[in-house]
């Protein structure tokens, strides 16, 4: 077998896969970050410059930045206008000359005088960027310490211009990114958890593919070591280990199952034949007496009658009723010698009709008398059997004779039916009898087994035995207190 064919190279595989995915996934997205920072970085030193370039234009012009936006004469795009929030021109005493907004230009008094704003006293700057560029000239900037700009604070940004005045500055106020970092550092996290739950589902589902051949073979198992051999594991298409496993595991409970079965067979057939031999002795010494019993019967009947007639009435009927008891264990033995004996049967083909009007003449007499009625209907085509006679008539004389005696007290419908099916002759004989009760007709096959007081039970369980040599099936259902049905199948001629 391939490795990669194996369970252990599809998991590697489906690992390295999902592994590579992520790690691929991650590094483009932070690709894409990086890209994003950069891109903002460019356009806000874009704006930086641009902010420097108005105000060095203010510096050298008598122009103030308002009227060199107003005019033109810088080039100052709606990006630029969306990010510089203001430009101050601070001179040499550190005093704000012009501005791009209105907050901090200075004011003139009703006496023409102008009141000017001072760099100190300027408090809501945003943090200014890289102070340590301007060295000693940082102390006079009052946000030169504010650390790195918190969310929607904006930035500052300084660049000293020496002029024949002195030193002055030019200051360019940035607004704060509406993305804030925290949002850019987020989104990373956000799509990695993202791939990581994908990866969890994805993972979860291929776990529980694979590893749902070994649920199964743990419950078939528990079944089998319950007793249940004819549990299998579902099929799968798999060519894995998991597939061999599940594959042998249903071998090993089949052949398990067929020992079982052979193990079965043979303490049957070991009962079987301890029994037959038993009873073969226990039958041979019973039938002696019997017969001694049975001729004796007869020679009192023929001369020891009495002479009046109303005590000839009362021997006729013990003795007739002795005789009865007599042919009753007889017949006792006759069933437990042919259960016990091994069924040679001569199959041969056989009209199935003739074996059950056999069979009826054998229960019409009492029927007719308990008010039973049988009906018999043959379907074409189906009279022709492989089967023995003898047997056959052995069979359906037990189902009949039960039937009758299941209506024994209300009287009945008997009723039979002959029809192909398959390739086989289906026979169907049903009543209208007491019926069996569910405990007991999964029962009613084994030998030994009877609800009848004076029954040997040996009657189905030949019954059985017969239909089983003849290559043919049996089955029953029963209601109780409404009747009971068997189908018998036998091979058709």
């Amino acid at each position: 077998m391939s490795f990669f064919s194996t369970f252990r190279g599809r998991l590697l595989i489906i690992l390295a896969f999902l592994l590579v995915i992520t790690l691929g996934v991650q590094y483009y997205l932070n690709l894409i970050n990086e890209q994003a920072n950069s891109q903002l970085r460019e356009m806000q030193n874009g704006s930086v410059s641009t902010g420097f370039s108005v105000g060095m234009s203010s510096l050298t012009s008598d122009y103030r930045v308002q009227d060199l936006l107003e005019q033109g004469q810088v080039y100052f795009d709606e990006g630029d206008r969306r990010r510089i929030k203001d430009i101050l021109i601070i001179d040499n005493e550190l005093k704000v000359t012009d501005s791009l907004g209105d907050d901090y230009l200075p004011v003139e008094n009703d006496d023409k005088s102008i009141t000017y704003k001072y760099l100190s006293g300027l408090t809501d700057l945003p943090p200014l960027m890289q102070p340590y560029r301007l060295g000693d000239d940082a102390k006079n900037f009052p946000n030169a310490n504010s650390g790195p700009p918190a969310k929607g604070e904006g930035e500052a940004h300084v660049l000293p211009v020496d002029t024949s005045k002195g030193r002055w500055y030019v200051m360019v106020l940035l607004n704060s990114d509406p993305q804030a970092p925290g949002s850019r550092a987020a989104q990373p996290l956000i799509f990695t958890l993202a791939i990581l739950l994908a990866s969890t589902i994805i993972t979860f589902v291929l776990v529980w593919r694979f590893t749902r051949p070994i649920a199964n073979v743990s419950n078939a198992a528990r079944a089998a070591a319950r007793g249940d051999l004819s549990v299998r594991v579902p099929k799968s298409e798999r060519t894995d280990e998991m597939g061999q496993l599940a594959n042998q595991f249903n071998e090993m409970i089949s052949e398990l199952e067929k020992k079982s079965e052979l193990e079965a067979k043979l303490q049957q057939a070991e009962k079987s034949a301890v029994v037959g031999r038993l009873g073969s002795a226990i039958a041979h010494e019973i039938r002696n007496p019997l017969n001694y019993i049975n001729l004796t019967l007869d020679h009192l009947r023929s001369k020891f009658a009495p002479t009046e007639a109303a005590d000839r009435a009362v021997f006729e009927k013990l003795t007739s009723q002795l005789k009865a008891e007599v042919a009753r264990i007889n017949q006792q033995i006759s069933d437990f010698l042919n259960y016990s004996r091994p069924a040679n049967a001569n199959l041969r083909p056989v009209d199935a009709r003739r074996v059950i009007e056999d069979s009826l003449r054998i229960v019409e007499a009492e029927a007719a008398e308990k008010q039973i009625k049988i009906a018999l209907v043959e379907q074409e085509s189906a009279s022709q059997i492989i089967g023995d006679p003898e047997f056959l008539r052995s069979v359906f004389n037990n189902l009949f004779i039960n039937a009758v005696q299941s209506m024994e007290s209300k009287g009945g419908n008997l009723n039979v039916r002959i029809s192909p099916e398959n390739g086989f002759v289906r026979f169907d004989v049903s009543d209208t009898g007491s019926g069996i009760s569910q405990e007991n007709l999964s029962k009613i096959f084994e030998p030994y087994f009877s609800t009848k007081e004076t029954g040997t039970g040996l009657g189905l369980a030949i019954v059985h035995k017969i239909v089983d040599v003849h290559n043919g099936s049996i089955d029953v259902s029963s209601t109780e207190g409404r009747g009971t049905s068997f189908t018998i199948k036998l091979p058709k001629a």
